[in-house]
């Protein structure tokens, strides 16, 4: 009885207790206390008798991982007496009667992750110490809002919508006819903190590199797709999910995360937007500031130069064996903002991250950390994948003709400005996108633009460097908006600068392609002869009709036309190339009820086309309010609705988004979303 007995300790882990609302993680669907590093939390210990400071000495314990160790930072003791270091400081923050309250404050720079917690008081016979209770591990995850954590981000707008913003709006489409599909993240939703920390246990992290959120966003990058180590999602660019979801049919992180930690089996299916997306969550979820950009027009460059070739025969017309590069549309990675102490000062803040399993890093399909600073001064001896995100955003298209004789190609015309057109983001705070282009790169033409390749060239870029002159004649083809299933005209706009005639063959093609810029099928081409007065324009008009391009539409709905000829007179090359993205109808959702009780969402669909849809999937959730659900109808016929209606309770109060999505074969794309607000 002389010595301290422990009776209880409570963690005070309640979401509308002091912990949670301090650390700004009272959002988490987790009984657990989740604190943030860096910063105190409190606990109170019920002793059998008041506590006395000059006879008693109790210490907190933490513990991590398997075998935890003082030296590797996995087993911590926090002393409350000041005459004891502890690499986390603990104070007494108040004694009543057999009360207790201790404060704590993790190191800044601690391991993230679900840490056991004892309380042990010292007696002279040895150490008396709790048993293991689940109910006491806390999680500790990384601090955005602590100045001393290296995730640091100053900025409050951003930081809330970076690390607390549950839904985002993905950018796709074309740079000049952006579309958007909501998203619902979900960081904080039921089992989706533990299925984070478990990709980081299925990796085989060495749990003393969990601190460090460098190395943390580098293994999420090679973890988030399968490729090599199991990782969450499988891609698909085949147009064929039998065996799986249809990367546009999900709403969601929530469903593949949990999916993933559950049967510990990759997913199916992703693309782009998906893996960034769920990295998104990852990021969110541990507390590093994240978000999703999309940059229209990006190079996949297979051969590591700054050039994406495309290669011409003798008439200009292109060649589509020899063409290898491709220009992805649109492709989506993400951002986390974190200082980089291994590089020199001034290349910290926004790093790059790619989780598309397109090349390999060091032996693994990952990308990043690569920062954005560094990108954009050209500066790519950098770790990490510097040079291959440089291509993406600056790559020439590189016309080439190719001699039919020795098949030598020599280049005919250079476009600068067509790859990295425009890099955008959701903005803080609203529903609309803020252009960062100018983050990753300067104004074409300017004079940094010109000492930034430079500079890349010292480290092993290759550009294209023949003067090439001027063509007299220029080629455009205007922006047009079409719906899914018009028919429409395609105009060739050819503009006279000389003061001579001009005459010559156009050849055009109209290909359906994949996102990714690889052709699925020609269903189109045409060889207009043009004749143009000296210092005049003339116009071309292609009529295009649905029924030529329907049945061959993949499951992006993007048309790709492209012009080439050769002017007879000079022997130049004029070319224009235009992406088309066919717009698709829109779901209606509707949210009725009360809204502290039981409500119910609709989901409404009409088949506007002269065709049957079979095998489709609706998709519906919403953070905090509805978890994901779906429904199959085997058939829409043409002209057809549908119409579901789905209840739900909401968990919490506040305003939030329900997010929907319909999908088959015939038709990817379609999404909905309705606004709510739950009063409490």
């Amino acid at each position: 009885t002389k010595f301290l007995d422990i009776w209880d300790v409570n963690m005070l882990r309640n979401p509308d207790e002091v912990n949670k609302r301090q650390h700004t993680t009272h959002l988490y669907a987790n009984d657990h206390l989740i604190v943030r590093r860096g910063q105190e939390f409190q606990l109170k210990v019920t002793f059998d008798r008041p506590y006395k400071p000059s006879d008693d000495q109790f210490a907190v314990e933490f513990v991590i991982g398997g075998s935890p160790q003082f030296s590797k930072g996995t087993y911590i003791p926090v002393s409350v007496a000041s005459d004891r270091q502890s690499p986390w400081a603990g104070r007494v923050l108040d004694s009543a009667d057999n009360v207790v309250t201790v404060g704590i404050t993790p190191a800044p720079d601690c391991i993230v992750g679900k840490w056991r917690t004892y309380v042990a008081v010292v007696t002279p016979y040895g150490i008396r110490r709790t048993r293991q209770d689940e109910s006491r591990d806390v999680y500790i995850l990384f601090n955005p809002w602590a100045a001393a954590d290296s995730v640091f981000l100053d900025d409050s707008n951003e930081r809330e919508e970076c690390v607390l913003n549950e839904v985002g709006v993905i950018y796709h489409g074309a740079f000049d006819d952006v579309s958007e599909r909501p998203w619902n993240f979900g960081q904080f939703d039921y089992g989706v903190l533990d299925a984070c920390l478990f990709i980081m246990d299925k990796a085989a992290m060495p749990i003393t590199n969990r601190g460090d959120p460098i190395k943390v966003a580098r293994k999420a990058s090679a973890m988030l797709n399968s490729r090599d180590d199991d990782g969450v999602l499988v891609g698909s660019w085949s147009g064929d999910y039998t065996y799986g979801v249809a990367p546009t049919s999900w709403t969601g992180s929530t469903e593949i995360l949990l999916n993933y930690s559950s049967s510990k089996m990759p997913v199916c299916y992703a693309q782009c937007w998906v893996y960034a997306a769920v990295f998104n969550t990852f990021l969110r979820c541990l507390g590093i500031p994240g978000r999703v950009v999309t940059n229209f027009f990006s190079s996949h460059d297979n051969d590591g130069n700054l050039k994406t070739d495309i290669i011409l025969d003798e008439n200009g017309r292109i060649d589509k064996q020899r063409t290898k590069d491709s220009i992805w549309n649109y492709h989506c990675w993400n951002e986390c903002y974190m200082s980089r102490p291994d590089l020199p000062q001034g290349f910290g803040g926004w790093q790059a991250v790619d989780a598309t399993p397109q090349e390999t890093s060091d032996g693994m399909y990952r990308c990043g950390p690569a920062s954005v600073q560094a990108i954009k001064h050209g500066q790519i001896c950098f770790p990490f994948d510097a040079p291959f995100v440089f291509a993406e955003v600056n790559s020439d298209v590189v016309f080439y003709s190719r001699n039919p004789r020795d098949g030598t190609l020599e280049p005919v015309k250079v476009n600068s400005s067509h790859v990295g057109r425009m890099v955008v983001t959701k903005a803080p705070g609203q529903d609309t996108r803020r252009d960062i282009t100018d983050q990753y790169k300067f104004p074409e033409g300017s004079p940094e633009e010109r000492t930034v390749l430079e500079k890349a060239e010292e480290y092993g870029c290759q550009r294209e460097k023949a003067i090439l002159t001027e063509a007299d004649v220029e080629l455009d083809m205007p922006l047009i908006e079409v719906r899914v299933g018009d028919d429409f005209e395609l105009k060739l706009e050819f503009n006279n600068k000389s003061g001579q005639a001009r005459t010559g063959d156009v050849y055009v093609s109209g290909n359906v392609v994949y996102y990714t810029g690889v052709n699925s099928s020609e269903f189109l081409f045409k060889t207009p002869k043009v004749t143009l007065d000296p210092m005049k324009a003339e116009k071309k008009v292609i009529q295009v009709r649905s029924q030529d391009y329907m049945r061959k539409l993949v499951e992006q709905a993007n048309l790709h036309f492209i012009a080439t000829g050769k002017v007879k007179e000079t022997g130049q090359i004029v070319t224009a190339m235009r992406v088309v993205t066919l717009h698709n109808p829109k779901l209606s959702v509707q949210v009725r009820g009360h809204v502290s009780e039981e409500m119910f969402v609709t989901v409404e669909f009409t088949n506007p086309f002269k065709f049957n849809l079979e095998d489709v999937y609706v998709r519906v959730e919403g953070p905090g309010v509805m978890p994901p659900k779906y429904k199959h109808y085997s058939l829409i016929l043409a002209g057809s609705s549908l119409t579901w209606t789905e209840s739900f309770n909401p968990r919490r109060e506040g305003p939030t988004k329900l997010m929907a999505s319909l999908d088959c074969a015939a038709l990817r794309q379609v999404y909905g979303q309705a606004q709510l607000t739950v009063m409490p």
